[in-house]
């Protein structure tokens, strides 16, 4: 079955990786925490590539409050925050702890707690990959460089080779000429200073 045409309005979904977002944002702009506002920065996005915001998906880890109570208040009320929102929708997970060691310049042996994200990625590459199926959107915008999610990008052309659907997935992320790449097997859509500092988050939930 033949691709249908490119629609003339292209209704997207965009899909944060909130701490992808965050450590990209880091590297490239040097803010310290997460402090844009998804809706505004979807927003900023679609209207800059002529798209019709459908709706903002928000996906994060959330640091357990005895092994860090400041960043687990802050994620927590900024969740809370987002989910009041209209079209929004917030997944959250607690991060997994181990702990690792690594030894100094000096060769002294530090012990570390180190919290992980599990199954972020995962639920966010079903996410896109079952509302592609629901003909949910024509463009999914989703925030982060993470290679993981390249498998989806994969698997939304063959939805849209299988459904003969027009479908666009774009990987959207910090303009840093050390880490310029996007998701493989989506549309690169880089986003500079300027337009990330136009999509602050007003609040400070530290």
């Amino acid at each position: 079955m033949p691709p249908h045409p490119e629609p003339a309005s292209k209704r997207t979904i965009a899909f944060f990786d909130g701490q992808n977002v965050f450590y990209s944002v880091k590297a490239s702009f040097g803010y310290t925490y997460s402090n844009f506002s998804p809706q505004a920065l979807a927003l900023a996005l679609c209207a800059r590539e002529g798209w019709d915001l459908a709706e903002t998906r928000f996906y994060t880890g959330v640091p357990d409050a005895a092994e860090s109570p400041m960043w687990n208040a802050f994620w927590n009320n900024k969740l809370a925050a987002l989910g009041r929102l209209s079209n929004m929708h917030v997944f959250s997970r607690p991060l997994r702890y181990s702990t690792q060691e690594y030894t100094c310049p000096n060769g002294d042996t530090l012990t570390l707690r180190v919290g992980r994200e599990k199954g972020v990625d995962v639920r966010i590459a079903i996410d896109i990959i079952t509302l592609a199926r629901q003909n949910a959107y024509d463009v999914a915008l989703v925030f982060s460089q993470d290679q993981d999610l390249s498998e989806a990008a994969a698997t939304i052309r063959s939805i849209a080779r299988e459904k003969g659907r027009w479908i666009k997935i774009a990987s959207a992320f910090p303009a840093n000429p050390l880490r310029p790449r996007g998701i493989n097997q989506t549309d690169w859509k880089p986003f500079d200073k300027t337009l990330y500092d136009t999509c602050l988050d007003p609040a400070d939930y530290r």
